[in-house]
């Protein structure tokens, strides 16, 4: 009897330790706070609020480029650093969209073998909060009025403004191919748009019940960080949605690329926890990040790297917890 009562002690503990605590393979120390990034290839991008672009090769673990935007006058008339709201990369191009400084309009600037050209400025009055590159083309942008808005970058026009609806802009994410892209706003309601029209093809709703700070969009799932203490998980094909629920506000989340793994930020300690997408397990809970988060980008199916509100982005290895 008491063998009896030993071993199943011992497999309760077995099934609680079942969830991995791990920490940060690499700390990678940025100029300024991290205000967006990318991962492609071997690099990262990210840009801060110090006005810069920099590419991390984590590989070789040194920074490989950096770009330096102007100065802006602040409210004050001061000269100061902008801050790079939104980067991206594509076919040696360098996206990087930025504070003007004046009434919280943006400024759009493209860079390429050392060439900085600036797309728009702050004359053209638009409050853009997030842009990613469709094609080398073409660039889709958020507006903080939850408009989308498709940009020709040859001709520096807008090809379409859509009105998404009354809500404020949160975030957008496009799916693997960029025919579509996933907008977020304060409402909870996410609107699923077609990128060459932008036709809204989805209206996603039911889930969140609050503003939806983070999307993301992989293999007909979307993922969404909510202010509602729920992580939602939407299969666009069903239309149907569930979520995950938080003991804090979730800043943040991250689909793997095969959208197996999904993660989120739970709890107040800015703990990243990775589920199983499918059954919702808790597989893993990474430990180390300071500050408040606000981006978790995946590059396979264990790795995947964290930013945050100070200097720091960190890099993780789920691959330690596998059987």
């Amino acid at each position: 009897m008491i063998k009896k009562i030993f071993l199943a002690g011992m497999l309760g503990l077995t099934f609680l330790k079942a969830v991995v605590t791990l920490e940060p393979i690499l700390s990678i120390e940025v100029n300024g706070t991290t205000k967006d990034m990318v991962v492609l290839n071997n690099e990262l991008i990210v840009g801060t609020d110090k006005g810069l672009l920099q590419v991390y090769d984590y590989e070789t673990q040194q920074f490989i480029k950096e770009i330096a935007l102007p100065k802006v006058k602040d409210f004050m008339g001061d000269l100061v650093a902008p801050r790079v709201f939104s980067v991206d990369k594509l076919e040696g191009k360098y996206l990087l969209l930025s504070d003007s400084g004046k009434g919280g309009y943006a400024n759009l600037w493209i860079e390429k073998a050392g060439i900085l050209t600036q797309l728009f400025n702050d004359t053209s009055k638009r409050a853009v909060i997030k842009a990613r590159f469709i094609d080398v083309n073409h660039v889709l942008l958020g507006l903080l009025s939850n408009e989308a808005v498709l940009f020709n970058v040859e001709l520096k026009k807008e090809l379409y403004r859509i009105q998404l609806n009354e809500s404020k802009f949160s975030d957008f994410a496009l799916n693997d191919d960029k025919s579509q892209a996933v907008f977020a706003c304060e409402s909870g309601i996410l609107n699923i748009i077609d990128i060459k029209t932008g036709k809204i093809v989805k209206v996603l709703k039911g889930v969140n019940v609050d503003n939806v700070y983070k999307v993301d969009f992989k293999k007909n799932i979307i993922a969404g960080a909510g202010q509602d203490r729920r992580g939602s998980l939407y299969e666009v094909s069903l239309a149907q949605g569930s979520y995950i629920e938080g003991s804090f506000l979730i800043y943040a989340t991250g689909l793997s690329p095969s959208a197996k793994r999904v993660a989120f930020t739970m709890d107040e300690k800015n703990n990243i926890s990775v589920y199983n997408r499918q059954t919702k397990e808790k597989i893993a809970l990474l430990e180390g990040q300071k500050s408040t988060l606000n981006t978790i980008v995946f590059k396979d199916e264990n790795i995947l790297f964290s930013a945050s509100d100070d200097s720091r982005v960190l890099m993780w290895n789920l691959k330690k917890k596998e059987k």
